[in-house]
């Protein structure tokens, strides 16, 4: 394959983070690449904030789940202590996993060779290690991760000197302040489905406001306009997320055939909120579709450079899993959301197939995707730091 990686190809993206009418969409082979997706590793999965799911999935001490980011299996814990704790699973003996799904433990036994570790990760038991030269049990431990809860969120990072997530999203925690999110309603029944493609292609795809009323025409997505899209000019530089509004044709405007809220509206919204759709992402993990009594969730897992698993979770009001039939009013939702669900999902796949060919361009954009243009430059930026590092040492030498 031929090497893409260097200073042309990085400076070349310039013209993907100038003002959305001047930029162009990245080079083809940031998303076809498997060189480039490997760089990626590096550049983004080993430094950002990674989403793994909600603190309601571990409520009680000893409550736990299993994750996966970047290859590397993850297990998030709430200790004894009320800590709630990120690790690798991967037990220090063998390789073998120590958990798998979710439940609630006093500790992780490994079911290989029954190597135990507390709910911190310190190995606490290994049978028969004895006559292993200088073992000794308390100085191992499954390599722990930094955790950080943002509006109900759990994200993890593994690089232990990563600075923290929320003093950088603090624009996109005032547009969803009305929504409560870290009170909301929710559940564990999580859709999960793995794709064939790169994962740029769906993260963009989560906030694009310009397929909208072309793709999805039609009834049920006719009552937010592409042109009623709105997007912030005063994001800060650093910022780790970004959004987007879009003005409805009417208040409180949900993707179900009554095209209205069929559960409760969140309690702190204002008539302007109501009048709008907000769609928010942290990347490289977390998208938000919001609208005024439901939020649909997707975290999306890059597992190699031509597949992605996402997982699809849902937000409702305070307190509207006890409101009469929140369960058959959800499900109207859901299945009406998984038409256009399955738009998106044809798109998608065949994006890939465009993307390897040699005819494939580097298209310009329109005003209704500036929030490409801001992924763009979210990603750029750390693209570029990872590259300066990488040639230090040449430069040094």
């Amino acid at each position: 394959m031929v090497q893409i990686l260097d200073d042309p190809f990085f400076a070349s993206m310039e013209s993907s983070i100038g003002p959305v009418d001047e930029a162009e969409m990245l080079p083809p082979s940031c998303y076809t690449d498997p060189a480039f997706f490997e760089f990626e590793k590096d550049a983004i999965f080993a430094k950002e904030w990674l989403c793994v799911g909600r603190q309601e999935w571990v409520e009680k001490p000893g409550d736990y789940f299993t994750s996966m980011h970047m290859g590397e299996p993850i297990v998030v814990v709430k200790g004894r202590d009320g800590i709630i704790r990120s690790m690798s699973s991967v037990c220090q003996h063998r390789a073998m996993l120590v958990a798998e799904g979710h439940g609630n433990t006093r500790s992780f036994l490994c079911p290989y060779h029954h190597w135990a570790y507390s709910l911190d990760g310190q190995l606490i038991g290994a049978p028969a290690m004895e006559r292993a030269c200088g073992f000794d049990k308390s100085k191992i431990k499954l390599p722990n991760f930094k955790v950080e809860i943002w509006l109900g969120f759990i994200f993890v990072n593994f690089d232990l000197d990563a600075a923290p997530l929320a003093p950088r999203l603090t624009k996109v925690t005032e547009v969803l302040e009305n929504y409560d999110l870290a009170n909301a309603d929710t559940s564990m029944e999580l859709e999960e489905l793995t794709f064939p493609w790169n994962w740029k292609v769906m993260f963009e795809n989560n906030n694009d406001g310009y397929h909208a009323n072309r793709l999805h025409a039609g009834p049920l997505h006719d009552i937010a306009p592409s042109e009623l899209c709105v997007f912030p000019q005063d994001l800060p530089e650093d910022t780790a997320g970004y959004y987007r509004y879009n003005g409805t044709i009417h208040a409180d405007a949900s993707f179900n055939p009554t095209l209205k809220a069929l559960l409760p509206v969140f309690p702190k919204l204002t008539d302007e909120d109501r009048n709008r759709l907000l769609f928010a992402n942290v990347p490289p993990s977390l998208s938000l579709i919001i609208r005024a009594d439901l939020v649909a969730f997707i975290i999306l897992h890059a597992n190699s450079h031509d597949t992605i698993t996402a997982k699809r979770g849902w937000l409702a009001a305070p307190g509207a899993k006890a409101q009469p039939l929140f369960r058959e009013r959800l499900k109207v939702n859901l299945d009406a959301s998984a038409e256009i669900a399955a738009q998106d999902v044809h798109v998608d796949g065949l994006i890939p197939v465009g993307l390897r060919s040699r005819y494939a361009a580097r298209g310009r954009y329109s005003w209704q995707e500036q929030a490409q243009r801001e992924f763009n430059a979210w990603l750029v930026k750390r693209y570029k730091v990872e590259w300066a590092v990488r040639k230090a040492p040449a430069s040094a030498a």
